[in-house]
């Protein structure tokens, strides 16, 4: 057992990978495709102001998520602060909307930041997913809508989220921004609730340099989001409503064009990589790969397994700096709760012990066209060496932690 932690970094040994294998590297594109379109933006000397490639782009999303209208925005925060600040929503400062604790800040930023108050929500134990029956306790004749989260790509459960938000009259919308590509059932995640919102940040499966976009079937919503992007100027060139600049870029559309056309292929890819990554770490004690299988499809963009330190004698956090000095830039996902961040820690915050739990054991692992079955072999080798002798780990772990404290 000696020998076998002698190959660890931690230990000593030489890192399992010169080249870092990292969480949210951008996918690759066709470059040729993309300087083809950004060249015909130069060319046209229209580089924003929903150009020509930005309406394409736009187009080829509602396509995707089958639904009649999207509205492209700079990024996905502004699609979600443009749907809290929407006159549907009718929020006025304090009322509040239900958001679950476990997602990432922005979700419950963008509500505050219209002096909305985000009211956390439990989620399930195992999937992470908005709990429905602790958000319908949750409504209180001060809520005025619910935000749903498709937390990597897993669809959250719609049906049961727009009973509720029928039966109170609330307004219901989800934070889509890594679910591109997956589905609920047969539906395309797109065209579930009043609207959802796509990321196109970097990091995700579609990506367009910085984006979002909020998807819609709801036409005077579309209008009103439409203007509200555009500093309020309706299509009569006239200010109809209070806006803001949230346009999106040609540079950023074609960038959005191209990567949209990799979709398909780098969801399989995801695929595999997801298959092998459940039979390098089958049978290791505490650690799980979360199961995507189900009736709803997944691009799998996100590899996230859980560790639990009572069966894998290693708390999540040890096994992440294991990864580290291996060259895996594995990441925590999320490292906090929402209703913990110091903006909304209060004296009578009630604790969420689903979301508090899962915090403290999501681990998210590099996957996408950058590692092969090789890489994540080797990755399962460092993870099983790691908790087969997890003692020895713990208190190497420690004596570094205290020299670098020193």
């Amino acid at each position: 057992m000696k020998s076998d932690l002698q190959r660890l970094a931690l230990f000593g040994a030489t890192p399992a990978f010169d080249v870092a294998r990292v969480v949210g590297r951008p996918n690759p594109i066709d470059r040729a495709r993309f300087l083809e379109r950004l060249n015909r933006a130069l060319d046209s000397e229209w580089l924003s102001n929903m150009g020509p490639l930005m309406h394409e782009f736009e187009a080829r999303i509602a396509e995707q998520a089958g639904v009649r209208h999207c509205v492209s925005v700079c990024n996905a925060t502004v699609g979600l602060q443009l749907l809290a600040a929407d006159e549907a929503t009718g929020g006025r400062p304090g009322d509040e909307v239900i958001v679950p604790a476990l997602t990432f800040a922005a979700t419950a930023h963008a509500v505050a930041w219209r002096g909305l108050t985000p009211v956390f929500c439990e989620v399930d134990p195992v999937t992470g997913l908005i709990d429905p029956d602790h958000a319908e306790r949750l409504v209180t004749p001060r809520t005025r809508a619910i935000i749903g989260v498709h937390l990597w790509g897993q669809a959250c459960d719609a049906t049961r989220l727009a009973k509720i938000a029928e039966s109170n009259r609330l307004r219901l919308y989800f934070d889509a921004a890594p679910a591109v590509g997956c589905t609920y059932g047969d539906t395309p995640v797109g065209g579930l609730g009043d609207a959802e919102v796509f990321s196109f940040h970097a990091t995700k499966v579609v990506h367009s340099f910085e984006g979002g976009a909020v998807v819609t079937n709801d036409d005077a919503l579309a209008d009103r989001l439409r203007a509200a992007r555009n500093f309020g100027f309706g299509a009569d060139g006239t200010v109809h409503l209070v806006g803001t600049n949230g346009k999106l870029s040609e540079a950023s559309a074609a960038m959005g064009l191209t990567s949209l056309e990799t979709l398909d292929e780098i969801s399989a890819r995801n695929r595999v990589n997801y298959e092998q990554y459940r039979r390098a770490l089958a049978g290791i004690p505490g650690v799980a790969v979360l199961d995507y299988d189900g009736p709803n499809r997944n691009n799998h963009h996100y590899l996230m397994v859980t560790v639990t330190a009572e069966r894998s004698g290693l708390h999540r956090d040890v096994l992440l700096d294991v990864l580290r000095a291996e060259n895996v830039r594995a990441r925590p996902y999320f490292a906090q709760p929402l209703h913990l961040m110091r903006p909304y820690l209060r004296p009578d915050t009630r604790a969420l012990p689903h979301a508090e739990a899962l915090c403290g054991r999501l681990l998210a692992l590099p996957t996408g066209p950058q590692v092969d079955a090789d890489d994540i072999t080797r990755i399962g080798e460092v993870v099983r060496t790691a908790v087969s002798d997890a003692p020895a780990v713990v208190a190497r772990h420690a004596d570094l932690a205290g020299a670098a404290r020193q």
